[in-house]
C-alpha cells in the first residue's frame, strides 16, 4: 500500500478507535475521505437494511437514500461483495445517477461477521480517476471499517 493510504488508514483506526457510536465512526470517515481523496465529489456510506441500501453519513451533494441489491454501482457491489471500479459510469448499465457531474467511481462492500452491512462509495468528476492503488488502500479502509465491533449492535432505522 502506499504512502498516501497509509496515512488515511492510521488517521481512520484513531478516529475510530474507542468511537462509542457507528454513526459517528462512519461520518468521521466520510469526512476524512471527502476532504482528504483529490478530484472527488461524493464519499460516503450506503447501509444494509433487508435487500435494500440506505443512505448513510456522507460528504458531498444530496444523494440518492435507497438503492436495492443488485442496482447501480452500489447494488451490484453490495449483490456480488465485490469491489467495483467503474472508470466510466456513462458506461455501466444501469448506473443509478444521484449527482450528474460523476463520471467515475469505486464501491467496496463492507462485511461485517461474513454478513453484508454496507459500501463505501466514491465518485469523481473525472473519468478513470480510481487507480489500482485506489482500490488497494480502499480495500484496506473497508476492511478497517468493518471490523469494527460497533456493527454488532446496529442497526439501521
Amino acid at each position: 500500500m502506499d504512502t498516501f493510504y497509509k496515512n488515511i488508514n492510521q488517521q481512520m483506526a484513531a478516529l475510530t478507535e474507542d468511537c462509542p457510536s457507528l454513526i459517528s465512526a462512519l461520518s468521521n470517515a466520510a469526512a476524512l475521505l471527502y476532504h482528504a481523496l483529490p478530484n472527488i465529489n461524493w464519499a460516503g456510506f450506503y447501509l444494509a437494511k433487508g435487500s435494500n441500501l440506505l443512505l448513510g453519513p456522507f460528504g458531498g451533494n444530496p444523494a440518492c437514500t435507497q438503492i436495492p441489491f443488485g442496482k447501480g454501482v452500489c447494488g451490484t457491489a453490495a449483490q456480488t461483495r465485490n469491489t467495483l471500479v467503474v472508470p466510466d459510469v456513462h458506461l455501466f448499465e444501469g448506473h443509478i445517477a444521484c449527482d450528474g457531474a460523476s463520471e467515475s467511481e469505486i464501491v467496496i462492500p463492507l462485511i461485517h461477521n461474513n454478513q453484508i452491512v454496507g459500501v463505501l462509495d466514491i465518485d469523481s468528476p473525472i473519468k478513470n480517476r480510481f487507480s489500482d492503488s485506489d482500490k488497494i488502500g480502499l480495500e484496506e479502509t473497508a476492511q478497517l471499517l468493518s471490523a469494527l465491533t460497533l456493527w454488532d449492535s446496529f442497526s439501521v432505522c
